[in-house]
């Protein structure tokens, strides 16, 4: 029976849940809106996946990671600008966007024939050059939280590219790097910058004749139907850098920056353990799609290769620091 002490005591509780849920139901989450310009099945967009549910579920719903693949948001070119305006919270480019940023020691990365394989790339991303190049970035309002990884490239065009002189007069799209544009010289080729987003109409309609990609990007973008030929060269390496906009973190409460560590932590060893499957993967669906002529390369043609590519470390010291270089060499182990 409902008698007026036990209404009020009843009143007295609800209200005290008001007082105490109400706070709670009012605050919003905090956004995060990690932009890339990749597709959702590619290793970093696996990876972004990854971090939006591990660091919701980690924050226990007080971040909400609004993820947005295939440049919606914003084009190779324009994003670290809106990152920087903070128009979005993070970001993933590829390392060689930071050259045009003022920090082109990060083009390291780009040169061609550094890295034999991924444990030699380990030394440097989880070594000290690695960490001090991310430090580089907070002097612009760039706080660096972790290297990704896509892989290393191939090369394809419109014609056979075996030997360095197959590349001879080839319109070569590239992403906006000096090494890069170093390393298609050194080639023959005519190199050309183009937006991402850009590529598959230039291939299609021949703007341009090739380029260089990882195989998961040239799968997810289609690029196979519109290159007829593709040398597995693994001349280069693709990774990305993961940032966020260093006001945006350094003012976000303890708790939260902590677990949103973890997360990262998390789906860094997630992306990069999924990145040389995805990409042989890739590789596989479209030798059996039949569209491209794919060539294994000898290791007669790599040295062919790498006498010619070699030289673009030197040509480019002064660029990325012959110091930083030499640092690199050393902890690979190779000169």
């Amino acid at each position: 029976m409902l008698t007026r002490r036990s209404f009020t005591v009843m009143a007295g509780a609800a209200a005290l849940a008001m007082t105490t849920t109400l706070p709670a139901l009012a605050q919003e989450p905090i956004v995060i809106k990690f932009s890339h310009v990749v597709a959702p099945d590619t290793p970093k967009g696996k990876g972004a996946q990854k971090f939006k549910e591990l660091a919701e579920q980690y924050t226990e719903g007080k971040v909400k990671v609004e993820v947005y693949p295939n440049s919606q948001l914003y084009k190779d070119k324009e994003e670290l600008e809106a990152l920087q305006l903070g128009a979005v919270q993070m970001l993933a480019p590829s390392l060689a966007k930071f050259g045009p940023l003022g920090v082109q020691q990060f083009e390291l990365f780009d040169l061609p024939m550094l890295f034999a394989n991924r444990d030699e790339l380990r030394k440097i991303t989880d070594g000290d050059v690695g960490k001090g190049l991310l430090a580089k970035l907070e002097d612009k309002g760039i706080k660096g939280l972790a290297y990704w990884d896509n892989g290393f490239k191939i090369m394809s065009a419109n014609s056979p590219v075996i030997v360095p002189d197959d590349f001879l007069g080839l319109k070569m799209r590239i992403q906006s790097s000096k090494i890069l544009e170093a390393q298609m010289e050194a080639l023959g080729a005519v190199p050309q910058v183009m937006a991402f987003s850009e590529v598959y109409q230039a291939l299609q309609t021949g703007v341009v004749d090739g380029t260089e990609n990882p195989p998961s990007n040239m799968y997810t973008q289609k690029m196979n139907e519109v290159q007829k030929h593709a040398t597995v060269s693994r001349h280069g390496y693709l990774g990305y850098a993961v940032i966020v906009n260093k006001q945006f973190w350094d003012g976000l409460p303890d708790d939260v920056r902590a677990n949103l560590e973890k997360a990262m932590a998390e789906s860094t060893e997630y992306a990069n353990g999924i990145a040389e499957e995805e990409n042989d993967k890739s590789l596989q669906a479209m030798k059996d799609a039949g569209t491209t002529e794919f060539h294994d390369m000898t290791e007669e043609e790599r040295a062919e290769w790498y006498e010619v590519l070699k030289p673009v470390h030197e040509k480019m010291a002064d660029r990325i620091g012959p110091e930083l270089i030499q640092q690199a060499y050393q902890a690979i182990g190779t000169n």
